[in-house]
């Protein structure tokens, strides 16, 4: 049988008894006659060479020819391209796998919050900072060295802070971890004390801090953001808050909320800034980020999970430097360090100017979006209250006392439409009022308005248009 000659090739498990009575060379073709029909070898894939499975199993080549001979005369085998020998296709048991699951979508029209445009993530921009990169990079990058995150990558992150959000980033003392999710377990892991939380607040947080054995005290939120005085009357060290744009009402923290908030943050109180939906401002001029006032009393969190993608898992903290050491323990500890491959990808792309050129292109984008929902919502669901700011990826309604919230979502998962309530948003869901987060950044305006359009048939059939 012809050979490629090849010297390498895919590696193959085949066991080969040299104790039993039956041939090597049988034992070697039924073998692999097995792994055929099983499935474990699929159609079309490629065997390894004779010369490169003889010197694996520790036999001869010749033995190894004449068992590829017999199994292409059998036609399990055949003679591809340049020589080299393949998998035939023959009836496989039902257990073989025929590649990757395609599942159907649950939900046509999908209103989670938390999601920019998906389809518009950079792929060809993302490839060419990678190669850049990967290109530029020292070998030593792939060790172990820097579970806080590339040198370069967080200069590159404090760059584009210190010039965006007016932060006071030190690339010393910044800690590159998966997403602000990360960032909130670390930090609660690392910090004494009582923490508070905004309510409403994003339920994940709370769930994280739950999760490590932090109760976190719940803080009012009402138009003008996070409830100060009430904060005050507590006994929290610490408070996890939202000022550029709550989650999930959307409100901003007013000025004289900005200063009351800070003047609390004293010697021995910190105030956690998850700067999440920053980059996205629709009808005004963004506010820069409490960190840059009080660097010594603000913990800056922000991520590329609303600007990139969430499945990137990129997310960075800005500490003061008291809990840099701590928190780059605590990162060491849980995963030794994010991907390098990201990072390297994501520094460049920030260096180049990609990352800039992205989010203008979504800012011009977003907007359209927001009113096709406003817009339906006037027309189709006319009681929704539209809370918030113009800004962000979602938006937040809230209906009257009475509204059959719960049944307008049962119904709207019948026709795969994807709703998300307000009350899991709450430290008691019981007190939270009927509303729902809209997300419109992972939609087209055709789903938007007929998503709605949808929405308010089924509130009409229930009796609340």
């Amino acid at each position: 049988m012809a050979d490629s000659g090849t010297s390498s090739g895919p590696e193959l498990l085949v066991e080969l008894d040299r104790d039993s009575k039956v041939p090597l060379h049988r034992q070697l073709a039924d073998g692999l006659r097995d792994a055929i029909r099983s499935g474990r070898l699929a159609p079309a894939s490629r065997m390894p060479s004779t010369r490169v499975l003889s010197a694996d199993l520790g036999v001869s080549r010749r033995l190894v020819v004449e068992a590829y001979g017999h199994l292409t005369a059998e036609g399990f085998l055949h003679s591809g391209q340049g020589g080299s020998t393949r998998v035939a296709a023959v009836d496989a048991a039902p257990c073989r796998s025929s590649g990757p699951d395609r599942v159907r979508p649950r939900f046509d029209i999908d209103f989670a919050p938390g999601s920019p445009d998906l389809a518009s993530f950079p792929r060809q921009a993302w490839l060419r900072a990678m190669r850049q990169g990967l290109a530029e990079i020292e070998s030593s990058a792939f060790g172990y060295s820097a579970p806080h995150g590339l040198p370069a990558a967080r200069s590159a992150v404090a760059d584009y802070l210190r010039r965006t959000r007016g932060v006071v980033a030190d690339p010393r003392h910044i800690v590159l971890c998966s997403g602000a999710t990360q960032a909130v377990a670390l930090l609660a892991r690392c910090l004494d004390g009582p923490i508070a939380a905004e309510n409403p607040g994003f339920w994940l947080h709370r769930m994280i801090l739950r999760h490590n054995g932090i109760e976190p005290v719940p803080i009012p939120v009402d138009a003008n953001g996070i409830d100060v005085a009430a904060l005050a009357a507590c006994d929290a060290t610490a408070v996890l808050t939202t000022p550029a744009h709550q989650s999930p009402t959307g409100v901003v923290l007013s000025a004289v909320r900005r200063t009351a908030l800070l003047e609390w943050a004293q010697p021995g109180r910190l105030i956690i800034e998850d700067d999440y939906d920053a980059e996205y401002r629709y009808d005004r001029a963004p506010v820069g980020a409490l960190q840059g006032v009080a660097p010594d009393r603000v913990v800056y969190l922000g991520s590329t999970s609303k600007t990139l993608a969430p499945g990137l898992r990129i997310g960075w903290m800005v500490l003061p430097a008291h809990l840099v050491q701590r928190v780059r323990t605590a990162k060491s500890l849980a995963d030794t360090g994010s991907s390098v491959m990201d990072q390297i990808a994501f520094a460049q792309f920030l260096t180049s100017g990609g990352y800039d050129r992205h989010l203008r292109q979504m800012r011009r984008r977003y907007p359209a979006r927001r009113a096709a929902l406003l817009a339906a919502l006037s027309r189709h669901l006319p009681q929704a209250e539209v809370l918030g700011a113009a800004a962000g990826v979602h938006l937040t309604v809230r209906f009257p006392e009475g509204f059959p919230l719960e049944e307008l979502t049962r119904r709207a998962a019948e026709s795969r439409i994807r709703l998300e309530s307000l009350g899991p948003c709450y430290a008691d869901p019981a007190t939270a009022p009927p509303g729902l987060i809209l997300g419109y950044a992972n939609l087209t305006e055709d789903q938007i308005a007929t998503g709605v359009q949808m929405l308010g048939q089924a509130a009409h059939e229930l009796g609340a248009a």
